[in-house]
């Protein structure tokens, strides 16, 4: 038993496997929050995090600088609608440009399909947007999870992963895969600074994120093996 697990092991590339395990951990998450997501009161690292970037007492003065705020809202733009959807359409666009309609394809399939994803659990949990704090941008959606994290990892991760097998070395994929889960990681932070997700739902975006943008890489790598999808060759 211990030889064949060894074997079957030595079989799997470790990017495989690694992207099997951000799976496991993604979902895991997603399950673990939520529960707390569908509790009758917040829990106490949502409260105490929203609160911290208040000032004490103030929950309608955000703390930083006055360009922060003007930052945070030009940085959580990077995860909106419009925008994923006009970068969506650029690298499709591209993609048939360069006679590649399979992975044109596959990047609209991918993104469209974490859209649901994500619309599905909104519906799903039925969370309220949180009320402890001021909301210095405008929403309507329900909370939980936060579509522009997890849209953002989505996005972003897929058309990193894309681009990195086109890249000459390994210093510029992971440049470019770095750039992407930084710019995930900077929207999800200022969905919270501007007060309009407990912090449970931007965790949540990104575990669901990261696990659809993964299993989306899974099945980019098995399609190009197939010569459906554009491989670096």
């Amino acid at each position: 038993m211990k030889s064949t697990a060894n074997a079957l092991l030595n079989r799997i590339e470790f990017p495989v496997l690694l992207a099997g395990l951000v799976i496991a951990a993604g979902l895991w998450g997603l399950v673990e929050l939520m529960e707390a997501a569908r509790a009758t009161s917040p829990h106490a690292f949502d409260t105490e995090i929203l609160l911290a970037f208040r000032h004490a007492g103030q929950p309608d003065s955000p703390i930083g600088p006055p360009w922060l705020q003007g930052a945070m809202r030009d940085i959580t733009a990077l995860g909106s609608t419009a925008v994923l959807v006009l970068i969506t359409t650029a690298a499709i666009v591209y993609f048939l440009l360069i006679r590649r309609p399979g992975t044109a394809l596959f990047v609209f399939v991918s993104v469209a399909g974490g859209q649901v994803v994500s619309s599905l659990l909104k519906h799903e949990v039925d969370r309220p947007r949180p009320d402890l704090v001021s909301h210095l941008v405008n929403e309507t959606s329900l909370s939980f999870p936060s579509g522009h994290a997890m849209l953002s990892a989505v996005t972003y991760l897929t058309l990193g992963s894309l681009a990195a097998r086109f890249l000459p070395n390994r210093r510029t994929k992971i440049f470019v895969l770095g750039f992407a889960v930084l710019t995930t990681v900077l929207v999800g932070t200022s969905r919270v600074y501007l007060g309009v997700h407990w912090p449970s739902d931007v965790l949540a975006g990104w575990c669901a994120g990261f696990a659809w943008a993964m299993l989306c890489w899974l099945a980019a790598r098995l399609l190009q093996r197939r010569k459906v999808v554009a491989d670096g060759e």
